[in-house]
């Protein structure tokens, strides 16, 4: 895990790509420990976390919901123990999930992977 910066904060509140489609909304978040990047859950339409380890080869990430500090290592595939990353450690729990609110579809839950 030595390639994991402590230092660098998350790039934001919710998912980066979701956050720049018009319609884009996710479940859960999840945070790269590489480079800070929010990327949502294999569990939401888009799923970008596993798309930015795919693309970029940054294999931890920690989720980034309120409460929730476990880590996972997808080159194993497996939960792995991390260092406490820069603050915020979650979105904020003001934001609920699924997020945002105004681009949640009705039918959501049929959405989700």
């Amino acid at each position: 895990m030595s390639d994991i910066d402590t230092t660098i904060p998350p790039s934001g509140p919710g998912c980066v790509e979701c956050l720049a489609l018009p319609d884009g909304w996710w479940l859960h978040l999840r945070r790269c420990a590489i480079c800070g990047h929010v990327g949502c859950c294999d569990s939401s339409p888009h799923q970008h976390a596993t798309a930015h380890f795919r693309s970029t080869g940054h294999r931890y990430m920690q989720s980034y919901e309120p409460g929730e500090d476990w880590f996972w290592d997808y080159e194993r595939q497996t939960y792995a123990t991390g260092p406490q990353l820069a603050p915020p450690d979650s979105r904020p729990a003001s934001q609920g999930a699924p997020a945002p609110r105004d681009r949640v579809p009705a039918d959501w839950q049929q959405q989700l992977h």
